[in-house]
């Protein structure tokens, strides 16, 4: 099964699409110094498939793109950042500040 993963800025959410039917989304509220992942939501059909795992890495990696924090505030994509080490970094609270 092929999960495409697109960027829809006008929703303000990632959307997983599977044969271009939306199969989960990952909402986001993106400013200039920051991205807050609030809420991930993945059809009951496609659970376990993959499709929630393609739109966190989606997702962050649009944020590592540019260069943004993130804010997980969803609990899968705070979770899945977890299980990924290498998406820490990327951490909001994990990013030190000109203070430090």
């Amino acid at each position: 099964m092929a999960v495409e993963v697109v960027d829809v800025a006008e929703r303000g959410r990632f959307e997983a699409r599977v044969d271009g039917a939306v199969a989960g989304f990952a909402e986001y509220l993106r400013g200039d110094n920051l991205v807050v992942y609030p809420h991930t939501e993945v059809d009951p059909a496609f659970e376990g498939k993959g499709v929630g795992g393609a739109l966190a890495r989606a997702a962050l990696e649009d944020a590592r793109t540019r260069g943004l924090p993130v804010l997980a505030t969803c609990p899968f994509i705070a979770a899945w950042m977890r299980r990924h080490p290498e998406y820490l970094e990327l951490a909001y609270q994990n990013r030190s500040t000109a203070a430090d």
